[in-house]
């Protein structure tokens, strides 16, 4: 049950906010709602709560600011329940706690950017396949221009002096790559190193419609960050998330010395030079690392990279999918992982753990050729 403040807890901000978060099963509706599932029989279903309790929590959610309800039928009325402002500044929260059992109480304390032997992440990652996600997500993204012609080849040898060194390739998993097969997928949502694009595009989530040249360096628009869906209006998206990117002063102390943190500058120098064939088949990239949008917009204009790279530095799109994490000088960093996602923002194909990056990408590439 829901506790009342104790007298002398009244002025400790810790106990104020377990007195709203600290049940088990408000924590955990606040998870789901995060996730998509936004309607009470949805929630009944992944929590196996009982309706008596659920309808308890609820209130007490929206009573703390936490949810709202939105009519979403009228006859008769039904509502659904929506994270408010101050429901979605938890998901940092519901992401530190994902992390520390992550780290702590299914691994061995280690910071490490690969996925544990003994951890749930590569399960968790790969339950994805066949869920939709969350309609609409938004993220922060920066834009760039450049002038037009040929994009330059990928280096994967040559390291840049501003961003993260790729360290050697090892053998990619054995695993059998996730693909979905299905008709009817499962749904998570029953309602309807750096950053961008050659143009703004026309509509959030609209496919690149030109390709970025790089025969000189681009240019960085300081307006605000433009808002841009995780899914694009395309035949389909190609979402990778990685670690970080950046001057090497700004990165963590022993950086290269994390597995699975190196490699950020030679994916994006990857999926650069296969843009242009990209997007003539309809095909939208987006990269994703909890940066903020001017450290990535900065590594984008130095690198000419032509497609968005999105800011999660809010964790909204790392709470909706569980997606594993790693610490590095207490920030939050994403494991690298690619998604293939369909027009009807279906998850069509997981490649996790990312262990040789050009292999990695072609399998992305390939599964989303086949997207019709």
């Amino acid at each position: 049950m829901v506790r009342e403040l104790r007298e002398q807890d009244v002025q400790c901000s810790i106990a104020q906010a377990a007195s709203v978060i600290g049940d088990w099963w408000s924590l955990l509706i606040v998870r789901e709602v995060t996730r998509g599932h936004r309607r009470f029989d949805d929630l009944l279903r992944e929590l196996g709560i009982s309706r008596k309790v659920l309808t308890e929590r609820l209130k007490h959610l929206v009573e703390h600011g936490v949810l709202r309800r939105d009519a979403y039928q009228s006859r008769p009325v039904r509502h659904e329940y929506l994270l408010t402002e101050t429901g979605w500044a938890l998901a940092p929260t519901l992401v530190s706690m994902q992390d520390w059992a992550d780290r702590w109480l299914l691994g061995d304390g280690s910071a490490t950017g690969m996925p544990r032997a003994e951890g749930t992440e590569v399960a968790r990652v790969h339950a994805l396949l066949g869920t939709t996600l969350p309609s609409p997500l938004l993220l922060p993204a920066t834009l760039t221009s450049a002038t037009t012609g040929p994009p330059p080849p990928a280096t994967p040898d040559t390291p840049s002096p501003t961003t993260c060194t790729a360290g050697p390739p090892t053998p990619q998993s054995t695993t059998p790559p996730a693909t979905l097969d299905t008709t009817q997928p499962a749904t998570l949502d029953t309602a309807p190193r750096p950053t961008l694009d050659t143009a703004p595009p026309a509509a959030l989530g609209a496919t690149p419609s030109a390709t970025l040249g790089a025969t000189q360096p681009a240019t960085l628009d300081t307006a605000p960050p433009l808002h841009l869906d995780v899914v694009a209006d395309a035949r389909a998206t190609i979402l990778f998330t990685y670690p970080s990117t950046g001057p090497a002063t700004s990165l963590p102390p022993d950086w290269d010395q994390v597995p699975g943190a190196s490699g950020c500058t030679l994916e994006n120098r990857l999926f650069r030079g296969r843009h242009p064939d990209l997007t003539a088949a309809g095909i939208t990239v987006h990269g994703i690392s909890t940066q903020r949008p001017d450290q990535q917009a900065a590594f984008a204009a130095a690198e000419s990279i032509p497609f968005p790279l999105l800011s999660d530095v809010d964790l909204r799109l790392t709470a909706a999918l569980r997606l594993p994490t790693f610490r590095a000088g207490q920030d939050l960093k994403l494991k690298r992982l690619i998604l293939v996602i369909d027009r009807a923002r279906t998850i069509r194909h997981v490649v996790f753990p990312v262990l040789d990056i050009p292999a990695a990408i072609t399998e992305a590439t390939e599964a989303a050729h086949t997207l019709r």
